[in-house]
This record gives structure tokens, sequence and C-alpha cells, in this order.
């Protein structure tokens, strides 16, 4: 049984079709990317599955049922992408009024955030208004996380947060899969994704282009080339097999490849190579590879 699987979702506002035919699962001790521009339609279908937006098709199933009760809703943590609080609230009692909505599931993992997270009791008496924009991100990530949902929905999380303590969000993300929660992660930030992600969905212009584990999209995209010659930069290299674009200043080129690799080594073997640069495909290539001429995002 998936912890969330979505069924040819759809929500059009008037005019605007914000999501169309939306489909995938989410399994249990699964981290899955959720990936696409702003207005591809990764708040709308987030929206969706809490329940705060009545989709115009389709089907959500939670914990395998369609409809959401108290129990189903307890078995979540959400983080909003536009995280607001109540402002006269210090820090901790913020946490203990988000945590009396689940009786049910106490705030088991409250110390343990806290302290991962960098967050004194010291902030906390202090009230919401007056703690900075990463803080108040910490505060919300704990409020997602102090029960141990068993499924875990993250909109933008990392936005505002320094690098040791993405450091540590992250850590704490892998510990939830390693504990058979299930943990859905809408970002645009690329490389928080990849270091956490099995699988990915990748959204353009509200519609799923593709839905697959970072290896098997790494094995089907282009990747890219950058090399420099010591002489001008051969002026065939668009148009030899497996490259499907060169960009070529003076004498440096990028080239985009897909498929076997060769045909292009030996072309560059014939040449006076100062130096290559080669790397494995990094998911912002991938990405990028949807959104190109034609492909662009246009929601």
């Amino acid at each position: 049984m998936s912890n969330l699987q979505v069924s040819n979702l759809s929500k059009r506002y008037g005019k605007v079709q914000a999501l169309r035919d939306a489909s995938f699962s989410l399994e249990a001790g699964e981290i899955f990317g959720y990936l696409g521009p702003n207005g591809a339609g990764k708040t709308t279908t987030l929206r969706i599955i809490l329940g705060l937006v009545r989709a115009t098709s389709g089907e959500v199933r939670l914990f395998g049922k369609s409809t959401m009760h108290a129990e189903e809703r307890a078995a979540m943590g959400f983080l909003p992408g536009e995280l607001r609080l109540y402002s006269d609230m210090t820090g901790l009692a913020t946490l203990s009024y988000f945590a009396r909505y689940r009786p049910e599931r106490p705030p088991v993992l409250r110390e343990k955030l806290l302290e991962a997270f960098g967050v004194e009791r010291s902030v906390l008496s202090r009230k919401i208004k007056f703690l900075s924009h990463g803080t108040k991100q910490k505060i919300g990530l704990i409020i997602a996380m102090q029960h141990d949902p068993d499924l875990l929905l993250l909109d933008e999380p990392t936005t505002g947060l320094d690098p040791l303590v993405q450091q540590a969000f992250r850590e704490s993300v892998l510990d939830f899969a390693r504990r058979g929660r299930a943990v859905f992660f809408s970002s645009h930030v690329l490389s928080e994704v990849e270091a956490v992600c099995g699988r990915v969905a990748i959204l353009r212009a509200g519609g799923i282009v593709a839905v697959e584990s970072i290896d098997n999209l790494r094995g089907k995209m282009l990747r890219r080339l950058k090399a420099r010659f010591r002489g001008a930069a051969p002026a065939d290299l668009a148009r030899t097999t497996g490259v499907t674009s060169a960009e070529i200043l003076g004498n440096e080129a990028v080239v985009w490849v897909q498929g076997d690799v060769n045909p292009l080594l030996r072309r560059l073997a014939q040449a006076d190579v100062e130096n290559f640069v080669f790397p494995e495909p990094e998911l912002e290539d991938i990405f990028m590879s949807y959104y190109r001429e034609g492909k662009g995002a246009d929601a």
C-alpha cells in the first residue's frame, strides 16, 4: 500500500489549467522530489493532497484511503512554501500550539530536531515577530516533523536556511526515510533534491513530463562537455554523431551529447585540446533538458 497515490489529478482555475493529469505514487521509506519552476503546478498539487483545494478531476489516496479523516491528517506533516506563523506567540508556544492538533501523536522528535537545527531555548522564548527568517523556517520544519509523521510534505523546505542547517535538514530527512516514513519534497533547489531523493517527477506547464529515478534520468539525458583548444575550436562539432548542439566561442566550446560519446571523443582527439571537462550529468542538466527548444515552461 502506497503512503500517497495520485491518479490523473487535474485542476482548472477558470481558463487556467494549473494541473493536468498528474499521476505518481510515494512508498514508505521513499523521498520523492517534485520539480518545476514557479507556476508549474507544484503548490497546487500539495494543496489538493492536503484537502485545501478541490481537484477538478482525478483522485488522491492517502494510506490506501480516498477520504481524509482526522487519523490521516494526524499522520501527515506539512511545511508550506510561504510559511506564516502567529507573530505574537513565542517560538515554544508555537510548537506546542500546533502539537495540540495531534493529541494522538505527541511531539516525540521535538528535542532532537531543536538540537539538530541549532535552535536554543533562549530563542524559543522570543516572539515569532522578532525572529529571523531562517529561524522561523526552522520552527516551521520542526512543526512539520516533531510528531514523526508517516508522510512528510515539504514545499521549498530549505528557504532561508544556512548551509549547516541545510545539511542537518538533509540528515533528518534521510533518517525519516530510513525509519520507513515517506517524504514528498517540492523544490526548485536541484542540488538539494539530488542529495536526498531517489525518484523525481518533473513538471512543465501543469503536466508531469517524467517520473524516474535520478540514475535512470542521468542515463537518458544529455551530457555537457566543455573544451578549450589551443587554437580555434573545430567548427564541425555540432555535426558529430551524438551531438545535439554546440556553442562555440573562439577557442572554447560547450557541447551537448546524447548516447554514445565515442564519436565526439574521436573528433576531439583530432584537435589540439588544451583541456576539457566532461562530468556526469547533474540534475540541473537533466531538468533543463525538458525546458529547451520548444519545451519551455509556459505556466
